[in-house]
């Protein structure tokens, strides 16, 4: 299967029009055609209704593997390109937004730096492809355990940082004064859904291991990225939030009630690729050292 056809056929399908993929590929409308036409004779199968453009079943489960097929492709032409390239003068980070806490930004080099803010499930992908030099994701974790990671390349990840947890609520709320919340006693509460600025509810589900679907009802969608907004969300009422405590500190109205059972920490791991080491003294070699030293 050629990739320049499969890659042909996700923007089409993603877009549904051959015209605009042909646009955003840079191909003539004639070019996409043939490259759908070519695929299809290939697997012997239809992949797309003409009028309108969308993938027949066939093309439906095509897609299913063609994202991970292409990502694994970029990412091993980006680990080859690591071989043959001159050293970096200047250090690309990919960070989700709650990796971003003060022991990694004071590691970041004075000059030189593009720092990036990604959802947490784009983070390896932007480092196996290249995207990045480096990157920094987190989540919940039992202490001292890593991260589930997505199989995307080989990639090495070190933890940076363990935090602990705390609920955020509004200081009014009947359970504020209490000394520890166990995930058990929230079930039923009314949470802040946020993506890319909170810990996934989808992962307070797992953790605590109850009926599939149950419990951690969404009260508001958050989509934005910043963390501290997250907090005075809650601190207003509009939900519960699971943050790190350092996140939740000095928010005006917020009561931040350490999580107690089950025992979690909000960890953050630095990820690299398994390519050769960079070199001496070039600013991905000096984030990296600066980055661990500070590990306790």
């Amino acid at each position: 299967m050629d990739p320049h056809l499969l890659r042909t056929y996700v923007t089409v399908a993603r877009l549904g029009s051959f015209s605009a993929a042909a646009r955003e590929l840079g191909y003539t409308q004639s070019a996409v055609s043939q490259h759908i036409a070519a695929l299809e004779t290939d697997l012997a199968l239809p992949l797309l209704t003409r009028r309108p453009v969308a993938p027949t079943p066939a093309g439906t489960r095509l897609l299913e593997h063609a994202g991970g097929l292409l990502l694994r492709l970029d990412a091993a032409r980006a680990d080859l390109d690591r071989f043959a390239g001159a050293p970096r003068t200047t250090l690309g980070v990919a960070a989700s937004p709650l990796a971003l806490h003060a022991r990694v930004l004071a590691a970041l080099p004075a000059t030189g730096t593009t720092l990036r803010a990604l959802p947490r499930e784009r983070v390896p992908a932007a480092v196996a492809t290249g995207e990045a030099d480096a990157g920094l994701v987190d989540g919940i974790a039992a202490p001292s355990d890593p991260l589930p990671l997505p199989d995307v390349a080989p990639l090495a990840a070190t933890g940076v940082a363990e935090e602990p947890l705390v609920v955020v609520l509004p200081a009014s709320h009947p359970l504020a004064g209490r000394p520890g919340l166990r995930l058990d006693d929230l079930v039923d509460a009314r949470w802040l859904d946020a993506p890319c600025a909170g810990l996934p509810l989808g992962r307070l589900r797992a953790v605590h291991g109850g009926p599939a679907g149950r419990g951690f009802r969404t009260a508001l969608r958050y989509e934005g990225g910043d963390p501290r907004a997250l907090a005075a969300l809650a601190a207003g009422g509009h939900g519960l939030a699971l943050l790190p405590a350092p996140t939740a500190a000095d928010v005006p109205g917020a009561r931040a009630v350490p999580l107690v059972a089950p025992r979690l920490v909000h960890r953050t791991e630095l990820l690299l690729p398994t390519g050769p080491p960079a070199e001496p003294g070039s600013p991905l070699a000096e984030f990296t050292r600066r980055l661990k030293s500070r590990h306790p």
